[in-house]
């Protein structure tokens, strides 16, 4: 699990790759990434499996923000990316979500 950023120098904009290793993946058929930047859409975000069994997608985030997400595994489990910058309690107390600061 990580997240790359690169910031663009023109617009404030700063494109975030997550990643969900393999190992986290496990025999995942799919993977999708869900967060406040997707209004907690499980299906508008789906990460593409790469060669190696890793998931990774890419997207544009507003500079300046932080934003709450957590990676869904098969439409059915929920896993936190433990490189996250922070983490805060999830709305339901049984869980933290995962917070990438941009």
């Amino acid at each position: 699990m990580s997240l790359k950023k690169q910031y663009l120098k023109n617009k404030p904009i700063c494109k975030v790759t997550f990643k969900l290793s393999k190992e986290a993946a496990g025999s995942a058929r799919t993977v999708h990434v869900v967060g406040e930047f997707n209004g907690w859409d499980a299906y508008r975000t789906p990460m593409k499996k790469l060669k190696d069994g890793t998931f990774a997608v890419t997207l544009d985030l507003d500079v300046g923000r932080e934003y709450q997400f957590r990676y869904l595994i098969d439409e059915t489990v929920w896993e936190n990316d433990w490189n996250a910058d922070k983490y805060v309690p999830g709305p339901f107390g049984n869980c933290e979500n995962s917070v990438v600061v941009v």
